[in-house]
């Protein structure tokens, strides 16, 4: 069934988060901020993980580096179409519009809630290559992704409350719209393009845990169109080559 990953994803997201807020009503306040910077901790290896898998090379027992340049540009240039489009803004002004309609009064962290776990539960490696398998009926990455979602939407409910359910908003569209495009663009995906793009990925994923351990504000919405941006590098390296070197 194409799409099914992306159904259990949003079905464990949806549990995990009824789980959480349970736990959240029966836990003394104090407990909040060292749950969320444990999230933040072990989102923070996450991330780091990720990217020094494609980053780092070893030739002849030696480490070496490669796709820095193609990194720091997507996340310059996404940066700057991010700031264009305002993705965050829209992003808190959604969950705005939501908390006033369904959020009970005093629940403050309700957007925190959606935006923190929905850019989480999206912006890594297994959302776009899982949603990519999603075409080909294989289900296997984003049901094993939905259970790791279902475990962090635990946590993420019990610090942050109800807008974590919000989350699969951007789950089922994002990752079910890759399932649906799939058929037209994995063709031209290669599995380096596809590392170079999880690589970016990666770095939100870090820059996401910043703000869970030291409650920062990194406006990480803003930086989402970086991942996309190896495609048009992979695209404009056919007529000039010395991109293909990044």
């Amino acid at each position: 069934m194409i799409g099914l990953g992306t159904i259990v994803n949003v079905g464990t997201v949806l549990i995990g988060t009824t789980i959480g807020i349970l736990l959240k009503n029966g836990l003394p306040k104090r407990f909040e901020k060292t749950v969320m910077q444990g999230l933040g901790l072990s989102t923070c290896f996450i991330g780091i993980g990720g990217t020094l898998s494609e980053v780092l090379t070893i030739q002849d027992g030696e480490i070496g580096t490669q796709h820095t340049m193609l990194l720091i540009l997507c996340l310059a240039l996404g940066a700057v179409i991010g700031e264009a489009l305002n993705i965050e803004q829209r992003l808190e002004d959604f969950g705005a519009f939501c908390q006033s309609h369904f959020a009970a009064k005093g629940d403050s962290r309700f957007v925190e809630g959606f935006v923190t776990a929905s850019l989480l539960f999206c912006v890594g490696a297994m959302s776009i290559v899982g949603a990519l398998n999603g075409m080909f009926y294989d289900p296997t990455m984003l049901i094993a992704k939905a259970i790791l979602d279902g475990v962090a939407s635990i946590l993420f409910a019990a610090s942050l409350g109800k807008g974590v359910y919000l989350s699969i908003v951007p789950i089922f569209f994002y990752q079910g719209g890759i399932t649906l495009m799939a058929r037209f663009i994995r063709p031209w995906l290669t599995d380096v393009l596809i590392g170079q793009m999880s690589c970016v990925g990666s770095v939100l994923i870090f820059a996401i845990s910043l703000n869970l351990i030291f409650n920062s504000k990194l406006r990480v919405g803003n930086l989402l169109p970086a991942i996309f941006l190896p495609v048009l590098f992979f695209f404009l390296a056919q007529f000039f080559p010395t991109l293909g070197t990044l």
